[in-house]
């Protein structure tokens, strides 16, 4: 039996914790989304502020409360007060034995006697059952203000929670472009590294028939190091990216399947990014929140009135005869401040100064995200006009380093200018794939900073 459970986990576990191999950029977004950590904490904190903004309209419906009371005493008001309260109160409680048999030195003056039975009592149990209900009845609105402010707070959560959304799909994509550059990048460093080791071969053969000395023979084994050094770090960075993509899925990563070098630039309209901008959004938010504020403040200038019933039983024995012994109360209490040293309306005016602070927020955002979303269009054209030179940049260098190999072989040309050419062919096609990827980036901040870049 337990081999029986033993496999059944091992079936249901393995998918889970198995290796992704060539995973598709649309499968990793729709594996972020369910299994990244930060959204399932980002989404635990809008569930949050969903249920606390339920909490301000659960006022309105008021509260109950149950009480049970247990008490002893012989103090003479307590135990008069619990045989009042549990309806068992006689006149011999009031000391009437002493008042129609007056002890002899009452006889003479009644009113002066003390009674024994009201003033010394026996001990008695008070077990005290009691429900109230409370309920508020007019707050000048603050209810309902409160309520539309957890509200605001909910949807901003939701907005953060986007965000966060956004930002892991960005770093997802990059991570992908990047992988894809990186490994293209190695492809190519390694037609590189090919080409030394060829140079590499010719020159031993040149040096055995004397068109070559020692040294040039260093030289070229001196760079071939620093080309494959460079390899060795490229793929380094590969398995790092594989690291971090695999942390954002949650989930180990071997590979992907490999896309374009370069996004598609997407070129947000003004109304696009006031409609869908996250940080435009939660100032609007905001701006309602501090709107409902003034109101709230407002409130304090207005009577608060509350209703309240109470209905229990008081006995010495618990729960003995519940209905002969039970009781109740209600009623209305109104309140309502007068003066308080002029502070509601300094709070007021407070609470006024906080929203047209805001308005000017929302704008700031407006004009702000406007102005980044321009900035990122820019940098991410002027980074694709750089890798189109570098492309024609990298061929040229290419060609030049054919040439001078040629040369070299005809004895023409040193190897040190071979290896010169060579270099600069090194140096274009990192320039390249900086740029690329410098123009990636840009295009997903770009994308980030709408909701509708979350869904491209």
């Amino acid at each position: 039996m337990k081999m029986r459970i033993y496999l059944i986990l091992m079936c249901v576990t393995f998918p889970v914790f198995g290796d992704v191999t060539n995973l598709e950029l649309k499968e990793a977004l729709a594996m972020l989304k369910e299994k990244n950590l930060e959204i399932k904490v980002a989404q635990f904190d809008a569930q949050m502020k969903q249920l606390e903004s339920k909490l301000p309209m659960a006022s309105r419906l008021g509260k109950i409360d149950a009480t049970l009371g247990a008490m002893r005493s012989n103090d003479a008001g307590s135990v008069f007060g619990f045989k009042l309260q549990s309806r068992e109160a006689t006149f011999g409680d009031f000391g009437f034995s002493d008042f129609l048999s007056p002890p002899p030195d009452c006889a003479s003056n009644i009113l002066n006697c003390q009674p024994h039975d009201l003033n010394y009592p026996k001990a008695r149990n008070h077990y005290l059952t009691k429900f109230t209900y409370s309920v508020p009845l007019f707050t000048g609105g603050k209810i309902t203000q409160y309520s539309r402010i957890a509200h605001d707070m909910y949807e901003m959560s939701k907005i953060d929670k986007d965000k966060v959304v956004a930002q892991k799909v960005f770093e997802t994509k990059k991570t992908f472009y990047d992988i894809t550059l990186i490994e293209n990048y190695i492809n190519n460093l390694s037609k590189i590294n090919n080409n030394i080791s060829r140079l590499e071969d010719t020159v031993k053969e040149m040096t055995k028939e004397g068109f070559a000395i020692k040294t040039d023979l260093l030289e070229v084994q001196a760079h071939k190091a620093e080309a494959q050094s460079l390899l060795i770090q490229a793929k380094l960075n590969r398995d790092l990216a594989y690291q971090y993509l695999s942390f954002l899925l949650n989930n180990e990563v071997k590979s992907i399947k490999k896309i374009d070098e370069m996004a598609p630039l997407n070129m947000p309209t003004k109304d696009e990014i006031q409609n869908n901008s996250f940080d435009i959004q939660k100032a609007l938010l905001g701006l309602q929140i501090t709107e409902n504020a003034v109101w709230i403040q407002r409130a304090s200038f207005l009577p608060m009135i509350g209703g309240f019933a109470e209905y229990g039983s008081a006995d010495n024995v618990i729960f003995n005869d519940f209905h002969n012994h039970d009781f109740y109360t209600i009623g209305l209490q109104a309140s309502w401040n007068i003066f308080n040293g002029f502070a509601d309306k300094i709070n007021l005016e407070k609470a006024k100064l906080e929203n047209l602070k805001t308005i000017d927020q929302v704008e700031l955002a407006k004009s702000g995200t406007e102005l980044k979303a321009k900035q990122l269009q820019t940098a991410a054209l002027s980074a694709f006009e750089m890798t189109r030179s570098d492309e024609k940049s990298l061929a040229f260098a290419s060609q030049v380093y054919e040439n001078y190999l040629a040369k070299y072989k005809e004895g023409l040309s040193p190897v040190g200018d071979v290896l010169i050419k060579q270099s600069k062919e090194l140096e274009a096609l990192l320039k390249l794939l900086t740029d690329k990827n410098t123009y990636n980036a840009k295009v997903f901040e770009l994308d980030s900073l709408t909701k509708k870049g979350e869904e491209q």
